[in-house]
């Protein structure tokens, strides 16, 4: 596998894209700060932005088990 396979996995990458747009939407919601209200938008759209391109990326399979008779 090169580097660029052992980076760019689909899995940890769409994983993160997730946490980043979940951090955004509880951006919107605190009642607490108005400058996390401010960059709610942009993180929210950041980690979209992210799970796009990360969906992209080669989906790479555990290399265990397999039938390889």
């Amino acid at each position: 596998m090169t580097r660029f396979g052992q980076v760019f996995r689909r899995g940890p990458w769409e994983g993160a894209a997730t946490l980043v747009i979940a951090a955004g939407v509880i951006m919107l919601m605190q009642p607490f700060s108005l400058a996390f209200y401010g960059w709610s938008f942009a993180t929210t759209l950041a980690g979209t932005v992210l799970f796009l391109v990360a969906s992209h990326f080669p989906d790479v399979p555990s290399g265990g088990g397999g039938d390889r008779g």
